[in-house]
């Protein structure tokens, strides 16, 4: 089989805004076309942070109606302190304030590195009821070498002037005790005005390292 070999500027690679790029029978081969349900919009990595925030319309940040559903993916949360939460709250007023009233529940399962202990329970101490307070997300995070969190966390249609704001998270960590925890919460935030901005930190210390990834999921 021959193959042909192609000039370098003998494509037009250039796409629409909001577009992917196909291949097709043209002369230069690329069309644009749809880049799939699920779109990254932006990427925070931490570095000694004390605060990592996502505001709509900053930063190249989308976070209103062009998408009903927005996921955060957390891969390798790190604390610079030890036995400390990764928390989260949201914004009605692009970041000035993040103190949005929320109610939630939040279970955990764990089990030791020795198999001392392993249970799965109800956490109430975590959930939170009206209160504006940040909402844990993953408790205990240690922070030795090898200690970190990840996880992701949903929240549906944020910029409804109409409904209020639900959301859900499932975190798996090595925590300070050498312990695996599976940790869920779910809630909502108790608003009808649109949320437009989001922010994450340790209830003590910064960020020390990891990397928050922000993606639009549409068609859902």
């Amino acid at each position: 089989m021959a193959l042909t070999k192609f000039n370098f500027n003998s494509f037009d690679v250039t796409p629409a805004a909001s577009k992917g790029l196909g291949f097709n029978a043209s002369a230069n081969g690329f069309s644009t076309i749809d880049p799939g349900s699920m779109t990254l919009i932006k990427t925070l990595t931490a570095s000694s942070s004390a605060t990592l925030s996502f505001v709509d319309g900053s930063s190249d940040v989308v976070l209103d109606n062009t998408y009903p559903v927005y996921m955060f993916k957390f891969v390798n949360i790190h604390p610079a302190t030890d036995n400390t939460d990764f928390q989260f709250n949201m914004s009605i007023d692009s970041g000035s304030n993040y103190n949005v009233t929320k109610t939630s529940n939040f279970f955990a399962a764990y089990n030791f590195e020795n198999d001392s202990d392993a249970a799965l329970n109800y956490q109430s101490q975590r959930d939170l009821a009206q209160s504006t307070a940040f909402q844990i997300l993953d408790y205990g995070v240690g922070n030795g070498n090898d200690e970190s969190c990840s996880g992701f966390l949903k929240i549906f249609n944020p910029s409804s002037t109409t409904f209020v704001k639900q959301f859900i998270s499932q975190f798996s960590s090595y925590n300070y005790q050498s312990e695996n925890d599976n940790q869920l919460c779910a809630g909502y935030g108790n608003t009808t005005s649109a949320v437009d901005a989001i922010q994450f930190k340790m209830s003590s210390g910064n960020i020390d390292s990891g990397t928050i990834k922000l993606y639009g999921i549409k068609d859902s």
